[in-house]
C-alpha cells in the first residue's frame, strides 16, 4: 500500500484513481496474454483428427475475454465507489452478465459441436442425419436461452418460483387452447428424431392423398411439392396418424409383368420361359442378388400367361423405365424368334353345328 501511495503521489493523482489505472493496465495485459494462450491452445489441439478440444477452445475464446473485463469492472467498483444506489445496480448487472456469458459460451459450444458433427472429415452423413443434428442443436439452443432468461430474472431479484408456478397453471390453459399447435410441434420433433423422411425425399401415403417431394420440414408444417408442381402444406401432427412410404430409400425397383402368348404356341412356352430367364440373368441392369422368377402361370381366357418378376439395380424413376422398356422389347424379340406371337383378346364362335341343323330342317 505504501508503494501504491508513493507512486500515486509521484504522479500527482489520487490513490483510488491510480489503483484504477493499474487495474485497467493489468486488464489489458491479461487480455493480450489470453489471446496468446488461445492461439497456443489452437496450435496444440489442431493435430487431432476429431477437433473436440478445438471446439471447446474456440467456444471459450471470446467469452473468456469478456469475463476478464467483467471481473475488471467488478474490482473497479470495489476500488472506486460511484454511489450506493448505482453501486448496487452495477453489482446486480455483474451477476446478470455472468449468466449471459455462460449462456453465450454454451451457445457457441453447441454450434461448434453441430458443425463438427456435420463436417466432412467426421464421415459421410445422409440428409436425414444432418436434419436430426440441426434439430437437436436448435432445441438445445432454445432450452439454453430459456434457462438463461430465468437465471437473468433471478439475478435481477424476480422470484422465478412464483413465475414457474404461474407458468404451470398458464401452461395448462395454453395447452388446451393451442393443442393443435403443440401436436404439430411434437410431430415435427418426432420427424426429426425418427427420420421417416427428410428434405428432398419422395414420399407418399396410402392413407391420404399425399405424394410428392419434401421441400421443407418446419416445426408446424411440412411443405411437399406434388408432381404437378403444386405446394402441399401438411400439419406435422398428421404424420403421427398415417402410414408414410418413402420410395427414395428403395434399394431396387421391381419389374413385375404378365405376358400372354397364343394357345397354338403352347409347345414353344418352355423355350420362351428359359430364354427370357437367361436374358435377365445376363442383363447388366438387373440385380441378381434379388429374386428373379420367370414361369408359366395361367391358362388365360385367350392366352397362355407367363410372368416376369425381377429387380433393377437403379432406383431412379426415369432410368428404371428405360431399363423396363429394354427388357420388354427383348422379351418380345424372344417370343418372335421362337415363332410365337403375343396374344390379344379373341373370341371363337362354333357355328358348324348350327349350320348343319339348319340344312336338315330344310330337307
Amino acid at each position: 500500500m505504501e508503494a501504491l501511495e508513493g507512486a500515486a503521489a509521484a504522479l500527482g493523482v489520487g490513490q483510488d484513481l491510480f489503483a484504477l489505472l493499474v487495474l485497467l493496465a493489468g486488464g489489458c495485459i491479461a487480455h493480450m496474454a489470453l489471446g496468446l494462450l488461445v492461439r497456443h491452445l489452437h496450435n496444440a489441439v489442431s493435430q487431432n483428427r476429431y477437433n473436440w478440444d478445438d471446439v471447446v477452445v474456440t467456444a471459450m475464446a471470446k467469452p473468456v475475454r469478456v469475463v476478464l473485463w467483467v471481473a475488471v469492472g467488478y474490482l473497479a467498483l470495489d476500488i472506486y465507489t460511484v454511489g450506493d444506489g448505482l453501486q448496487q445496480r452495477l453489482l446486480q448487472v455483474y451477476d446478470t452478465a455472468l449468466v449471459l456469458l455462460i449462456a453465450w459460451f454454451l451457445h457457441r459450444l453447441i454450434y461448434g459441436v453441430e458443425q463438427e458433427l456435420l463436417d466432412a472429415h467426421f464421415g459421410d452423413r445422409g440428409s436425414s442425419d444432418k436434419a436430426t443434428v440441426h434439430a437437436i442443436a436448435q432445441l438445445l439452443r432454445i432450452t439454453l436461452w430459456v434457462a438463461a432468461g430465468l437465471g437473468v430474472l433471478q439475478s435481477m431479484g424476480v422470484s422465478i418460483s412464483g413465475l414457474l408456478a404461474f407458468g404451470g397453471i398458464g401452461g395448462i390453459a395454453v395447452g388446451f387452447a393451442a393443442k393443435d399447435l403443440l401436436a404439430n410441434f411434437f410431430g415435427g420433433l418426432s420427424i426429426y428424431l425418427d427420420r421417416p423422411f427428410t428434405t428432398g425425399d419422395w414420399i407418399r401415403s396410402p392413407d391420404r392423398n399425399i405424394e410428392g417431394t419434401v421441400e421443407d420440414i418446419g416445426w408446424r408444417l411440412t411443405r411437399i411439392r406434388t408432381f404437378d408442381q403444386r405446394p402441399l402444406y401438411v400439419p406435422n401432427a398428421v404424420f403421427s396418424q398415417i402410414a408414410v412410404e418413402n420410395p427414395t430409400r428403395m434399394n431396387n425397383r421391381r419389374i413385375y409383368e404378365t405376358i400372354g402368348i397364343r394357345y397354338q404356341d403352347v409347345g414353344r412356352m418352355a423355350a420362351i420361359v428359359e430364354q427370357v430367364k437367361a436374358m435377365l440373368k445376363t442383363h447388366e441392369e438387373i440385380d441378381l442378388s434379388r429374386t428373379l422368377i420367370v414361369n408359366f402361370v395361367a391358362f388365360g381366357p385367350s392366352s397362355l400367361d407367363f410372368f416376369v418378376y425381377t429387380f433393377t439395380k437403379t432406383t431412379d424413376w426415369v432410368r428404371y423405365h428405360e431399363i423396363k422398356q429394354d427388357v420388354m422389347l427383348k422379351i418380345h424379340d424372344i417370343i418372335e424368334a421362337n415363332g410365337a406371337e403375343v396374344a390379344f383378346p379373341t373370341r371363337t364362335l362354333q357355328v358348324e353345328q348350327i349350320l348343319h341343323m339348319g340344312m336338315e330342317d330344310k330337307q
